[in-house]
């Protein structure tokens, strides 16, 4: 798969994986993270349902909070 331009292998991930699934292998909170599976948003709701394909262009955005 495709994960933000880069060709990424997760061994952890096989085959009937989820969004879900994804979100954890890569480490990142749930709560914190917006995610494109193909050009199409994921809605967080939907992530324990949606499956991932080798073939998926994921993008994922990471929100960090700080400021003054």
């Amino acid at each position: 798969m495709i994960i933000n331009g880069q060709a990424r292998e997760l061994a952890e991930l096989g085959a009937g994986s989820t969004v879900a699934d994804l979100v954890h292998a890569l480490a990142m909170q749930a709560d914190r993270v917006a995610l494109e599976r193909n050009g199409e948003i994921v809605s967080r709701a939907t992530w324990a349902d949606t499956a991932i394909e080798a073939g998926d262009r994921i993008e994922v955005v990471h929100f960090v909070g700080g400021g003054l």
